[in-house]
């Protein structure tokens, strides 16, 4: 585009208010616009919509049976001042979000940057390798039957022949063990979609900005990762944190997968837990969809305080 053409554009631009400006954009790239149309209609649908409904249903006391009545407050003062349970699931959910969204996401990042040092197929095998206990059906199985509550629980097995114990201990039954085992379960099986984006990121640096920088001063490993390979891998690194944020904060499944639900004395009782308490076992979907606007708002708020610290890598 010219020089001319570009003012021209500008004066055209100040002579018109922003939604003339925006729907002369939209008419000029229709086609664009169209093809993803389909995109747009299925996410409004499925996402947008549920959202909107979700808050709106909140401040009602809907059931399924009845018609809703609108109880504004009512449900979100229960929540937070009438329901144990759920202070006990946010200290729980909370405790297991500051331990395995940070480590893992961390961890896939260093990993991912050790694994891409690798040569070519050596590291397609190492990447699988790291990759697969996210993908694997059987993984609970495998700390199922590591853990058993009986003596042919590997765990208890070798830690009496150790003489370590007397009796055997169950884990997976006991409120000592449950959130330790959980988290590292969760950690176990966290090298999951961010981690392969971290691979193709690293991937995609142009290996002369790592030649500029030795010229330009930098001296060892961790300067070139701190002000080349990080400023180069933000949208991977935003999409990394977005999937670990998202995956802490619903850790349910892998709860209920290895104690069942609910957890002995709800020692690993989270959010997540209690929404599907009252929204798929007691229908009380005006109160779930509480949880689900709380537990919605905690996660966006954990994203946008992400977002500022990453735009601050590499400056």
């Amino acid at each position: 585009m010219s020089q001319k053409t570009a003012t021209k554009k500008a004066v055209a631009r100040k002579d018109m208010t922003k939604w003339q400006w925006t729907w002369k954009e939209m008419k000029r790239n229709k086609v664009a616009y169209l093809m993803i149309l389909p995109y747009m209609l299925v996410f409004t649908c499925f996402t947008v919509l549920p959202v909107v409904l979700s808050i709106f249903i909140s401040f009602t006391d809907f059931n399924m049976l009845q018609m809703p009545n609108i109880v504004w407050l009512d449900n979100y003062i229960r929540l937070f001042l009438d329901d144990d349970i759920f202070i006990t699931a946010c200290k729980n959910t909370l405790i297991f979000a500051a331990i395995v969204g940070p480590v893992s996401y961390f961890m896939s990042l260093i990993i991912a940057w050790f694994i891409n040092e690798l040569p070519p197929k050596l590291r397609a095998i190492v990447t699988l390798i790291f990759y697969a206990p996210s993908i694997s059906g059987q993984v609970y199985l495998v700390w199922q039957t590591l853990f058993s509550s009986d003596a042919y629980g590997w765990a208890n097995a070798w830690m009496m022949k150790l003489g370590v114990i007397n009796k055997e201990i169950a884990f997976f039954e006991d409120a000592d063990w449950v959130m330790p085992l959980c988290i590292v379960v969760a950690l176990w099986t966290s090298l999951g979609t961010s981690f392969l984006a971290f691979i193709a990121g690293l991937q995609g640096i142009d290996k002369a900005q790592f030649e500029a920088g030795a010229v330009d001063g930098i001296k060892n490993r961790w300067q070139e990762f701190w002000f080349i390979t990080l400023p180069n891998m933000k949208p991977q690194l935003m999409f990394g944190a977005v999937m670990a944020i998202t995956n802490s904060f619903g850790f349910g499944g892998v709860v209920t997968a290895l104690c069942g639900f609910p957890s002995v004395d709800y020692a690993a009782h989270t959010i997540v837990h209690h929404l599907d308490d009252y929204g798929g076992q007691r229908f009380e979907i005006g109160y779930s969809s509480t949880i689900a606007v709380v537990l919605f708002a905690v996660m966006i708020g954990s994203n946008m305080l992400v977002k500022k610290v990453l735009s601050k890598v590499g400056s």
